[in-house]
């Protein structure tokens, strides 16, 4: 779009290559487009799912790709008006994705079995904590909580929670 400044109002020249034609529009019919591109753009982010339960470590890994995959995971879930459910804890890649959840402002749900507690949770929390019994019941409520699931790296019981 090109200003044409020689006319009395603010007035954009757009052309339409597929049709060959030229389009005078107003400064107000610029603002309805662009505002009506807004809304359409916000829709495509519009995520079907809810709650998406992530599976990954409570270390932070060795490579911090991992680490920076975790935090962009949790802003894009939070762009998407997404919650998550996560394994529970505040450290490692739990922590790092919780967090950034959390601090985005939507929904956090951290399922871990009592015996992990005092390993996997050290200092304040996000979002709710729910404790389980054992590895079974987390997995089971995690899947009853989601409506999808994404794995990051992790240990061996990423890989077991995501193909059992």
């Amino acid at each position: 779009m090109k200003p044409l400044s020689n006319l009395s109002q603010l007035w954009w020249v757009t052309l339409n290559t597929e049709r060959n034609r030229v389009y005078l529009l107003s400064s107000l019919e610029i603002e309805i487009e662009m505002e009506m591109e807004m809304e359409i753009e916000m829709k495509m982010k519009q995520s079907k799912f809810n709650r998406i339960c992530v599976f990954c470590g409570s270390s932070p890994g060795k490579k911090s790709s991992y680490k920076d995959a975790a935090i962009e995971l949790g802003k894009e879930l939070v762009a998407r008006n997404i919650d998550l459910v996560y394994g529970g804890g505040s450290v490692g890649l739990m922590g790092l994705i919780s967090q950034s959840v959390y601090d985005g402002g939507r929904h956090v749900i951290g399922v871990i079995p009592k015996t992990l507690m005092p390993r996997e949770i050290t200092g304040e929390t996000v979002g709710e904590v729910k404790p389980v019994a054992d590895m079974h019941q987390r997995k089971a409520e995690m899947a009853r909580q989601s409506d999808a699931f994404i794995a990051l790296p992790g240990w061996y019981l990423t890989i077991c929670y995501t193909y059992i």
